[in-house]
């Protein structure tokens, strides 16, 4: 029960901190962001300790949601790396306590160099609080520590404040869904929100296409060869007019072989479900799994002009990871 107890009331104290900090989104906070939006170059963040693994997250986030910014480290910072600071930056300084030695070592500097300072602290008298340009107050009754020495309320009211600048500077950045999927190409998010039909469609030679005249056993050879299931069925001008599949086939040659030698014009389906080369391949997933009574696993590719550009199959939208 202690255990238990004791796990309950980190999670209270660590809630009731966040939520306190609804009464600092005040004026200061505003002047604050709208510094980060006027700055013309990078965010950089800069903490010590937990506040500096609580920085690299926020400059994370802050990258990753449309404001340049990288976190550097404040005791590398004093030896060298403060060249990466110009006048045109705007430093976010994390010290619950405002007296970090390494934090306050580097102030001066960042002053002389011109960038301007935003100071993220529990004390707004301390020597970071004095220093800064803008003050964000992150301040905590109390740590969930039963000691009152480990950094946990505290963090956790960084990290939320931090977000809390991240998401401000989003909505009013108008940072869309593409836009973030542009800064993750390589995860699951940038290849369903990038990825177009264009991208995945089977085109050119690989893409196959039956005259409308055409026998069903003709359909069947050039089925197989592409071996996709299906083919787009077009009329002598090359436009699209239907969609012959393998179970079209399947079910009619359980009934009559000679089923083969029709055209392909009376059996194929007339309406199909299709899709533009242009559309997100997400999207043709979706027309997939939507359809009804049951899902399709192939679909034409028509461009403007009603000409069969390619086709998309299911598992090749599965293969390259479109959900």
């Amino acid at each position: 029960m202690k255990i238990k107890e004791k796990a309950i009331e980190t999670l209270e104290i660590e809630a009731e901190a966040v939520l306190k900090l609804k009464e600092r989104i005040d004026d200061e906070f505003v002047a604050a962001v709208q510094c980060i939006l006027d700055c013309q170059a990078r965010v950089v963040v800069t903490g010590m300790g937990k506040s500096g693994h609580i920085g690299r997250k926020i400059a994370a986030t802050l990258a990753s949601t449309g404001t340049p910014a990288f976190f550097m480290h404040p005791a590398e910072a004093f030896h060298g790396d403060l060249g990466m600071v110009t006048e045109r930056d705007v430093v976010i300084a994390i010290s619950n306590s405002g007296e970090s030695s390494e934090i306050v070592n580097i102030l001066p500097i960042i002053s002389r160099i011109g960038a301007t300072i935003i100071a993220m602290s529990g004390r707004r008298e301390s020597q970071l609080g004095k220093a800064c340009d803008h003050f964000i107050d992150i301040g905590v009754a109390r740590e969930a520590c039963p000691l009152g020495l480990a950094p946990t309320a505290s963090t956790t009211a960084t990290l939320a404040m931090g977000d809390a600048v991240a998401m401000a500077l989003m909505s009013v950045r108008h940072f869309t869904s593409q836009d973030f999927a542009l800064y993750h190409p390589g995860g699951a998010l940038g290849r369903r929100l990038l990825l177009k039909v264009a991208d995945v469609m089977h085109t050119g030679e690989e893409n196959p296409i039956v005259l409308q005249d055409k026998t069903a056993k003709d359909a069947l050879f050039i089925m197989t060869d592409k071996g996709l299931g299906a083919a787009s069925v077009v009329d002598e001008q090359g436009r699209f007019v239907g969609l012959i599949t393998d179970g079209i086939i399947r079910r009619a040659l359980a009934k009559d072989y000679k089923f083969l030698d029709e055209s392909v014009k009376n059996i194929m389906f007339e309406q199909p479900l299709t899709i533009a080369q242009d559309e997100l391949a997400a999207a043709a997933l979706s027309v997939m799994e939507k359809h009804k009574p049951r899902p399709v696993t192939v679909l034409p590719v028509i461009d403007d002009d009603q000409t069969p550009v390619g086709i998309v199959h299911l598992t090749d939208l599965l293969r390259q990871g479109v959900v």
